[in-house]
């Protein structure tokens, strides 16, 4: 084996003005949501552990560090060959592109362009130097707009996690805390660079490192633990069957929705404290079970019930069999669409995993599936209404910083019965700030399209189910591929058409963005027709959905469902031939008004 070099570098040192190429056999980028998640919630939690904002910017150099584990390079002739860690490395350039687009005009920017591309010629190199993602990443990095239809799996996932990040990075990150967030970022933020001189040397160190051996993961840790207080030999062995199938159906689902599962169910049903919200709070027990399960269990052990070698028994047969059934189902209808548990799905559209404790915490093992399907759909329905509410008002639902609020809300819908969650979760919605009446500016931004393209999905099949239609919301959620759907704007960016409305761009810029102004239309349509005058779309309009439709006057003339909708719902539809500011503004009322008609706190009462 010839030299292997170690070298501890700061996101600073490993990516400034570095090159990483990835052989052709392994340029898949992988990652989902669900790892982004968790690596913003890891690094804001760990900058929150520091951050004061009475601290000068200078402080940050003495926040703590971390780690975010070892990459392995094969340097061949001076160029650099990622053998493992594409994942993180790409993921953090995607990040760094994002606070480097967010600080735009910001005085108090701190430059990270370096650390995302090298230039040349005026040409930018970026430094993961992969052919087939360069018009992607230049149109992120420039804001441009970018067709992935057609473009490979790496490609799109790239575009989706980009999304991702702009969802899900905490709203309090995005104020005065942001230059201190990212110096301690590229500052403060290690990997280790482990480097071989030939890839026979650099995959031997790979394999090495992930040859796990007989070590021993959370889940089969917690496992042991519990087996091993089982005394009776029977018990012992019907109790290992059990989990075994339940931790291989889990498994099924997808890498890591066994620790997934058991941490939802762990802090759904026991979880009494959480971190408090202020700078050097030590991790509680929602908290722990999060990084720990395994040790929190055996920690507290008599506080959960395990007591004697029954009550082992008991929390795998009875218990863990219960939790693991429900939530098997609850991942299942995030991903498909269920009849029943819709709305399970739409929440999980919003990238809400915080979902899970929060539909868990009540259910209790023996009673109906009656009671247990409507438990799903008031709890549901109170999650969808609250974060549809904050998304209108531009409020932030990511998981960092919902966490505390719901870990309240979780607590206190253990073991309770349908009729108790109606008027508990009812009373909470009524003591929110944020309602649709309390923003009727709501825009389309830079940073919420998919939520916008979420809201217009539901809005359309709600119009169309009201009006006798079949649903095609699962139609209307696809946002790639060619049979794709997008926001489409009724004006086209043509401010000089509206200059007697609007005395500056940018006021028209505003107006242009609102919801109101706005259609989910299929991509080809936005091809053929977005330049094109209001006048010149309007017949087209009328061969789309209903949503659409109802801006020409044919949608009301032979048409019985949507005119017996209008008049049983008092909604203000009318034909617009036109589209000046006036009718946007009449479309803002309306569509404000669907809203409020979709996420209506009616759908918490509980009916005979």
């Amino acid at each position: 084996m010839k030299e292997i070099r170690g070298d501890a570098k700061t996101i600073r040192q490993l990516l400034g003005g570095a090159k990483y190429a990835i052989d052709y056999y392994q340029r898949e980028y992988k990652w989902e949501t669900k790892q982004v998640q968790e690596l913003l919630d890891d690094l804001s939690g760990k900058f929150r552990d520091d951050y004061d904002s009475s601290h000068d910017r200078s402080e940050v150099e003495k926040y703590g560090h971390y780690f975010l584990g070892s990459i392995i390079i094969s340097d061949k002739d001076g160029q650099k060959f990622i053998i493992d860690g594409q994942q993180r490395l790409t993921t953090l350039t995607l990040l760094l592109i994002f606070l480097h687009n967010l600080q735009k005009d910001r005085p108090d920017e701190v430059k990270v362009s370096e650390l995302i591309f090298s230039e040349k010629f005026s040409r930018r190199s970026f430094n993961i130097d992969v052919e087939e993602r360069t018009a992607c990443m230049e149109a992120l990095f420039t804001g441009a707009s970018f067709d992935d239809a057609g473009k490979s799996d790496s490609v799109r996932n790239i575009i989706g996690r980009y999304a991702d990040i702009g969802a899900l990075f905490p709203d309090e990150l995005r104020g005065p805390a942001l230059p201190y967030f990212i110096d301690w970022l590229i500052e403060n933020v290690h990997l280790v660079e482990i480097t071989a001189y030939s890839d026979e040397d650099a995959y031997l160190i790979f394999e090495t490192m992930n040859d796990r051996g007989l070590s021993l993961s959370p889940t089969e840790l917690l496992k042991g633990y519990l087996l091993a207080n089982i005394t009776d030999d029977a018990r012992r062995i019907a109790a290992n069957k059990s989990w075994k199938d339940r931790i291989s159906a889990l498994l099924d689902l997808g890498k890591d929705e066994d620790a997934d599962c058991l941490k939802a169910w762990l802090r759904s049903q026991y979880a009494n404290s959480i971190r408090e919200r202020k700078r050097n709070a030590k991790p509680q027990d929602f908290d722990k079970i999060g990084t720990e399960f395994h040790r929190w269990v055996r920690e507290n052990d008599s506080a959960i019930g395990l007591k004697k070698s029954p009550d082992f028994a008991t929390f795998i047969e009875r218990n863990f069999d219960f939790y693991a059934r429900q939530y098997e189902r609850l991942r299942k209808a995030s991903e498909t669409l269920t009849p029943g548990l819709e709305v399970v799905f739409y929440n999980a559209r919003n990238n809400f995993t915080l979902q899970y404790p929060l539909l868990l915490a009540p259910m209790l093992p023996g009673e109906s599936d009656a009671d247990i399907r409507r438990k799903i759909q008031l709890i549901g329905s109170y999650i969808d209404i609250l974060i549809t509410r904050r998304i209108w008002n531009g409020k932030a639902i990511d998981y960092s910083t919902m966490q505390y609020a719901m870990f309240l809300v979780m607590r206190d819908l253990r073991a309770k019965s349908a009729p108790e969650i109606s008027e508990m979760l009812t009373t909470r919605l009524a003591g929110e700030q944020e309602t649709f009446a309390t923003n009727d500016n709501f825009r389309l931004h830079g940073m919420n399209g998919r939520q916008i393209h979420h809201i217009l999905a539901r809005m359309t099949e709600f119009v169309e189910l009201k009006s006798g239609m079949n649903s095609r919301y699962a139609e209307y959620i696809v946002r790639s591929g060619k049979n794709g759907f997008e926001v489409e704007h009724i004006w086209a960016n043509h401010a000089d058409r509206f200059e007697d409305e609007f005395k500056a761009a940018a006021d028209f810029d505003e107006y242009r963005n609102r919801i109101g102004g706005l259609l989910l239309l299929p991509k080809s349509f936005n091809a053929s027709y977005g330049d094109d005058s209001y006048e010149e779309k309007l017949p087209h309009y009328n061969t789309q959905n209903l949503l659409a439709r109802s801006l020409h006057d044919l949608a009301y003339s032979h048409n019985p469902g949507f005119l017996r909708f209008i008049e049983q719902s008092g909604l203000p539809f009318v034909p617009h031939g036109q589209f000046k500011k006036a009718d946007l503004d009449n479309r803002q009322a309306l569509y404000r008004a669907i809203a409020e008609a979709i996420w209506n706190t009616k759908r918490l009462a509980i009916t005979a």
